[in-house]
């Protein structure tokens, strides 16, 4: 578990991956996001993660290298990640997707790049895609996103490189914990998206108690419940008091029988698509 906002998970290709980092789904290019990642860098973020989908990889791009300019940081402080589409779930549209993010994002290589969705019939020639960059040290770890066990199970049967990240949606409506524990088993990490419900648990009466006895906010008690997980996690804000916010998560440790108690408000509940019944 980690215990400090620049503290890494080692994945296990040895790869040291940040436990906290920025999301950015749903900010639009501009000025906006480009602070938004700048001020996440400056308060001691290291791991951005976008998609090409979010149409936003120009202004991380942009954030990344004013931040950097702006300090004493290099390239290789920072964790980058984005994902490729599925519609570029091809072998030699994956390929040609990496260089189209990398030409967005202004940079040389990504420390990670994911499989968006499982897209049926489509997912294996992508990974091949992906393993091919791996092993050529374009990229310094590759992963999916929205995978579920039956998924990772018919990748693996073929795959010659096992995932190192699988990325999910991931809070306390949905603990997918049949999931988690079969990522642990594989040595998969598991990273959260949407680790706050886009807002929706903000009112929760059990987790404005626990944010109460803790001195904390419900978003902080999230966040932590995440990180005591050993679960990666990307909450995406673009206002800086939040930003901040996300981080100071460090100076405090949930007993087990809170974390048990947040455990129980699976309801096997999601915001975004399910992945067994996307209309891709």
């Amino acid at each position: 578990m980690i215990k400090h906002i620049q503290d890494t998970v080692a994945l296990h290709n040895g790869v040291n991956m940040p436990g906290l980092g920025l999301g950015v789904f749903k900010v639009e290019e501009g000025p906006v996001l480009v602070q938004a990642v700048k001020s996440a860098i400056a308060h001691g973020y290291r791991s951005i993660d976008t998609a090409a989908i979010y149409e936003n990889e120009r202004s991380v791009g942009q954030g990344i290298h004013e931040a950097m300019k702006e300090s004493s940081l290099s390239r290789e402080h920072l964790f980058v990640t984005s994902k490729v589409w599925n519609a570029d779930l091809g072998y030699e549209q994956t390929l040609a997707a990496y260089e189209a993010s990398l030409e967005k994002l202004g940079l040389d290589y990504l420390d990670l790049y994911l499989i968006h969705w499982p897209v049926k019939g489509k997912y294996k020639e992508a990974w091949r895609a992906l393993e091919a960059l791996y092993r050529e040290g374009r990229v310094k770890a590759i992963g999916v996103s929205n995978f579920q066990i039956h998924h990772l199970e018919d990748l693996m049967s073929e795959a010659q490189i096992k995932p190192m990240i699988n990325q999910v949606e991931f809070h306390p409506r949905l603990t997918q914990k049949e999931l988690l524990r079969f990522t642990k088993e594989q040595g998969i990490q598991l990273e959260a998206w949407s680790p706050l419900m886009q807002g929706e648990l903000l009112d929760n009466p059990l987790l404005l108690e626990l944010a109460a006895k803790y001195g904390k906010s419900v978003a902080q008690i999230i966040l932590r419940w995440d990180i005591q997980h050993c679960v990666i996690t990307i909450p995406k804000s673009t206002k800086e008091h939040r930003i901040i916010e996300n981080a100071a998560i460090f100076d405090f440790e949930m007993s087990q029988e809170d974390m048990e108690r947040i455990d129980g408000l699976n309801q096997n509940r999601r915001v975004g698509p399910d992945p067994d019944n996307f209309n891709f």
